[in-house]
């Protein structure tokens, strides 16, 4: 499975944005799909995960209820609305998938290549 993540951009804090990530692969179903992201400094930090299915998730403390992840199938891809920034959200954003609903980036199979999302005060 190859991933292509794109949507990021400069953005002021309290607004939104919505993260796409294309997956090549007749197999992308099969999939759980998570988004993680790494600011500069730190290491990389799950921000969401999304099953097979699209019938259960997962997300991180820190965007609970400001994030969603979704995924269309039939698209091949998968998504993150991204509500209510904060500056502290700023990072690169990175699509994975995985054959678990892992909240471990170690436990991801394929990465995308990233994209820069920054959130100005």
């Amino acid at each position: 499975v190859q991933l292509q993540a794109s949507g990021g951009g400069l953005v002021q804090a309290g607004g939104s944005l919505r993260l796409s990530c294309a997956a090549s692969g007749r197999t992308f179903s099969s999939y759980a799909m998570g988004w993680f992201r790494q600011a500069p400094g730190k290491e990389r930090e799950f921000v969401a995960v999304i099953s097979w299915g699209a019938g259960s998730t997962n997300y991180a403390d820190s965007v609970k209820g400001r994030f969603t992840i979704s995924r269309d199938n039939a698209k091949n891809t998968v998504y993150l609305h991204m509500n209510s920034l904060k500056p502290e959200d700023t990072a690169v954003y990175y699509c994975a998938a995985s054959y678990t609903i892992a909240t471990m980036a170690g436990e991801y199979d394929y990465w995308g290549q990233g994209t820069q999302v920054t959130v100005s005060s």
